[in-house]
């Protein structure tokens, strides 16, 4: 039997599928990379393009902006000095008051535009001249003395105490022989409160505390009015509990009147003491005609009275006004509060 050749067979060569497919993996990593990279170069170029553009803009906006030179002060030099009158001196000086951010708002936001009247008096006819005293409330700054000086007139000045807005009020009240201190006491509607404001909650204890630290920040203090009030001076407690107070300091008491209710005057007659009030408020509209009107009300009162007070603050029309009016001053004395009586 003849035996069969068996054909041995065919074998397909592993190692050339095997480098094929390490060849197409390598491809494809080489692939991912350059996407890669090229995404990452052409974030790179977006970001440069941009920042040149922003840096552009911003480079043409400064160009675009408007330079303003430094203003040049010119000096003119003279070889006699220019003589200044009087008024106009007192208009420069008085100019500096806009800058002044530290003038309190005065009483007539607590008691509106209409303050209380005067309180009744006796006609007095007299042989002397009538007595005039004009006090100048809320005065705290250097430049607020200056102005009132400059006027020329007797005026008194009233002081507020010390605070923070108006740290040197105590230090310029020891440079004058005399003045006044303006003491806050609780309104019923004025909300601008100034610091240790005197209230009618305050214990005797307290009044007491407060007005001794007044007395030793004004030692020459010999006056106190208030400021606002209208709710401390309607109570007759606490006005019971200053005055026994004020009395104790040897101090005298004038009421602003800044309410029409206030009890003032009975405490006073019931410490057997003299009452001292404002007749006329100056200055609750801030016009220069109408302060000029003002200041011959008080005169007439002085005429028919024989003495009046009268109450102003720093302001610039006020002091214009007063300083306008010396030619009305003639037929009273101007004095300070301390020469009234």
């Amino acid at each position: 039997m003849t035996k069969r050749k068996t054909k041995p067979a065919k074998h397909k060569p592993k190692a050339k599928a095997t480098q094929k497919s390490s060849t197409s993996k390598s491809l494809i990593i080489v692939a991912w990379i350059l996407a890669i990279m090229a995404l990452v170069l052409t974030s790179a170029l977006i970001g440069y393009y941009f920042g040149v553009t922003d840096k552009k803009e911003e480079r043409l906006h400064i160009k675009k902006k408007k330079v303003v030179p430094p203003k040049v002060h010119k000096v003119v030099t003279s070889p006699q000095k220019e003589k200044v009158s009087v008024n106009t001196r007192l208009k420069e000086v008085l100019q500096k008051e806009q800058n002044e951010d530290v003038i309190a708002k005065h009483e007539y936001e607590d008691v509106s535009k209409n303050p209380p009247k005067a309180i009744e008096r006796k006609i007095v006819k007299r042989v002397s001249k009538p007595k005039l005293a004009i006090i100048i409330d809320d005065v705290s700054t250097k430049t607020q003395v200056k102005n009132i000086k400059h006027t020329g007139i007797t005026l008194t000045i009233s002081f507020f105490p010390p605070s923070p807005m108006r740290p040197n009020s105590a230090k310029l009240a020891a440079k004058e022989k005399f003045y006044m201190v303006h003491l806050p006491m609780e309104a019923m509607h004025f909300h601008k409160e100034e610091p240790h404001t005197l209230r009618v909650s305050d214990s005797q204890g307290t009044i007491l505390k407060r007005i001794k630290e007044i007395k030793k920040l004004f030692p020459k203090v010999e006056y106190i009015n208030n400021h606002t009030g209208s709710k401390f001076t309607a109570d007759e407690l606490a006005v019971n509990k200053l005055i026994y107070v004020l009395q104790k300091e040897h101090i005298h008491f004038i009421d602003s009147r800044t309410i029409g209710t206030t009890k003032v005057p009975k405490v006073m007659k019931n410490f057997g003491l003299p009452y001292m009030s404002r007749d006329v408020f100056l200055d609750n509209k801030q016009d220069e005609n109408y302060i000029i009107g003002q200041i011959k009300q008080a005169i007439a009162i002085a005429k028919t009275h024989g003495t009046a007070i009268a109450i102003g603050h720093p302001h610039k029309d006020t002091l214009q006004a007063l300083k306008d009016a010396k030619k009305l001053f003639k037929d009273v004395t101007l004095v300070q509060v301390n020469k009234l009586y």
